[in-house]
């Protein structure tokens, strides 16, 4: 007996995130990648304010026996605390992008039926193939977007068209809306839900990166007073002299990558879009102004994720079967998506779904096979007082291989009192001409 099991949706989840808290934090399968981004933010970071509360701790310490601190003052308790909250900003918005739905568009349980897909006036001579071959699905359809026509693919992998400007990430298996990018660094696709806190956490490092360089070298500076030489200052502060170079080179990187964006946000592109539609060619359907974009994102209300992750599904103890989440996304085990992807159907009174590739086809020759079958194993033991017989072939080009087969065993046949041949079997495309069925 088959008994359903309720499980939480994302128990059951055909993508490759990972869950965490039960649920509630979403992250993509290279997750472990945002361990290093934050030893990358937070080690550095760390070690400034380390030698900031050094400093502060030494100045504090001569000044309580009235002794003159004639080291730099830059490093101070000003800077510590901007420091602190620049750093804990910038993993704020790390953590936000990577825990938290970008915009995953739930997948359909089958492909959408041909009839209800199919647009004459679509321009589209390429057909959907290989999941769906039963199918006359256009790859391609035309949709209005703010008076401009769009195309929209058809995705194999979640059976739906794509809504405008979505894609499907092939790391996370995931059908995302305003699709960016799948960035490494964050272990998570940058879509509609979370691209305002990536640029935010891009942005925050580059300002974290400069702010860092230009304190370093103040304080270098500062120290030449009282080593005399700007070399001597350097080799005496080691640390001031490493975070330059490290903030110098990762303010390559993270700094383009913020000029980037802030270019994609003032025209209203994704990373996506810009690389593949290059709308600097053509008018850029999306584009509200530069002001009108930047309200876009950062002003603009966070839609709600279009999955529950939480919420309850069924799936049967022995076999998984079909699942469907309350808020109307529907759950399928690998084993009927093999079906669906054939076209399941059901067939009447019977819980087992029939593809319906196979639903029109012509069963009375595998009838008349079976049933032939079963002659065959009736006539293994036979009857002692029968004996074996040879049917006259009803077939004409037969004769001439019968008549060899009599004077072969020394005996003529006239009768064939026990053995008929059905006009299915004599259609049989498996009997070539001149050979006898066997009975």
């Amino acid at each position: 007996m088959e008994t359903q099991v309720a499980k939480r949706l994302y128990q059951v989840w055909k993508g490759s995130n990972r869950f965490f808290c039960g649920g509630r934090l979403i992250f993509g399968p290279d997750v472990i990648s945002l361990l290093m981004t934050i030893t990358l933010i937070a080690g550095p970071s760390i070690a400034f304010a380390c030698q900031i509360i050094v400093k502060i701790h030494n100045r504090e310490k001569l000044a309580y026996h009235h002794h003159t601190y004639e080291h730099s003052q830059i490093l101070g308790y000003p800077v510590l605390i901007v420091t602190l909250i620049v750093t804990l900003a910038d993993l704020i918005f790390l953590f936000l992008t990577s825990s938290r739905d970008p915009g995953i568009v739930p997948r359909s349980v089958r492909p959408p039926e041909s009839e209800e897909t199919f647009d004459g006036a679509t321009p589209s001579m390429e057909w959907v193939s290989g999941r769906t071959p039963h199918l006359r699905l256009p790859r391609t359809k035309d949709v209005s977007v703010n008076g401009f026509v769009v195309k929209v693919k058809y995705c194999e992998t979640c059976f739906l068209y794509r809504p405008p400007r979505a894609s499907h990430c092939s790391i996370c298996n995931n059908c995302v809306q305003k699709f960016d990018h799948h960035c490494p660094w964050v272990g998570q696709c940058i879509g509609l839900r979370n691209y305002r806190f990536f640029f935010l956490f891009i942005s925050s490092s580059t300002f974290l990166c400069i702010y860092v360089f230009t304190i370093s070298w103040l304080n270098i500076i500062g120290e030449r007073k009282h080593y005399t030489s700007l070399w001597k200052s350097m080799t005496s502060e080691v640390l001031s002299l490493v975070l330059i170079i490290y903030t110098f080179v990762a303010v390559w990187f993270v700094g383009g990558l913020t000029v980037f964006h802030a270019y994609l946000i003032s025209t209203n592109q994704t990373t996506y879009e810009n690389f593949r539609y290059r709308y600097d060619k053509k008018e850029n359907p999306y584009n509200k102004g530069l002001f009108g974009n930047f309200k876009d994102v950062f002003f603009s209300k966070i839609p709600s994720s279009m999955n529950d992750f939480r919420s309850w599904v069924f799936e049967d103890s022995k076999e998984t079967g079909t699942h469907i989440s309350t808020n109307g996304i529907s759950i399928i085990s690998s084993k009927e998506k093999i079906d669906i992807e054939m076209g399941m159907k059901c067939s009447p009174g019977s819980s087992t779904p029939i593809p319906s590739i196979l639903q029109n086809l012509d069963y009375s020759i595998i009838d008349d096979n079976l049933k032939m079958n079963n002659r065959q194993e009736a006539d293994v033991n036979p009857d002692p007082f029968d004996f074996p017989t040879a049917q006259e072939p009803l077939v004409e080009g037969s004769r001439d291989s019968d008549a060899c087969c009599n004077e072969t065993h020394g005996q003529t046949v006239t009768d064939t009192p026990n053995v008929t041949i059905s006009t299915n079997e004599i259609s049989n495309p498996n009997i070539r001409d001149g050979e006898l069925p066997q009975t």
